[in-house]
């Protein structure tokens, strides 16, 4: 097994127990800091592969810790809140952070967000796999092109654009903003409508339900997500 770290900033102990129960199986070594300046000095000490980050802790914000971290780290940021705003997810996502879980929590959904981090980061300095693969999808990223169960499907040019933008962020939870401006170039309009309308045009290309997708998975209020392989 590859040597993976993962940092898990919370000021509650039985938080930090659960989180540390749950994925001790897929992880070489699991540090923990109560506080965000013990997580900023654990970071620069350690330099884990994933930080499972809580905002309400007791010295910083965890905002302020989200976007220190991500000034000088490519670490993949969770973050890990009873604070449920469609705002904060936003900004915190925007800022950098990879991924957020809501308080309380699935330990399987946490330990499975978990291992998508790992397996992205497993590519980055690295080149990225030509083909990826989820459900009985396949997009092959020099080709442009993308297949469902063998058969090409046809996308236009918008559409590969957006495709390609989830893809290359597979399992990390993209805003509207950000897919809006990946695809578009453009900071005015409305995001929202723009990507519902591509975003289900895409999903009757590629989904086996559309009513329950598998591979652009919705994350309210928020964005969009292409799930990864094995998710």
């Amino acid at each position: 097994m590859a040597q993976t770290a993962v940092l898990i900033v919370d000021d509650e102990p039985q938080i930090r127990r659960a989180v540390r129960h749950a994925i001790e199986r897929d992880v070489s070594r699991v540090f923990e800091a109560a506080t965000g300046r013990e997580a900023i000095d654990l970071m620069a000490a350690q330099r884990p592969d994933v930080v499972v980050l809580d905002l309400g802790l007791p010295d910083l914000d965890g905002v302020s810790v989200c976007r220190e971290i991500r000034g000088w780290s490519d670490a993949a940021i969770i973050v890990l809140s009873a604070r449920h705003s469609d705002r904060e997810k936003v900004e915190l996502l925007e800022l950098g952070a990879d991924d957020y879980v809501t308080k309380p929590f699935s330990p399987d959904e946490l330990r499975a967000r978990i291992r998508v981090q790992l397996r992205a980061r497993g590519t980055r300095g690295g080149t990225p796999p030509n083909e990826i693969r989820v459900d009985d999808v396949v997009v092959d990223l020099v080709k442009r092109s993308a297949a469902r169960g063998g058969e090409r499907v046809h996308l236009t040019p918008t559409e590969w654009d957006l495709l390609r933008a989830l893809v290359m962020h597979r399992g990390r939870t993209m805003t509207h903003t950000q897919l809006y401006s990946a695809v578009w170039k453009q900071s005015f309009g409305d995001p929202q409508h723009h990507l519902r309308v591509h975003v289900a045009n895409l999903r009757r290309k590629l989904e086996r339900d559309t009513l329950h997708p598998r591979v652009i998975i919705t994350e309210p209020g928020v964005g969009y997500r292409f799930a990864d392989e094995g998710e």
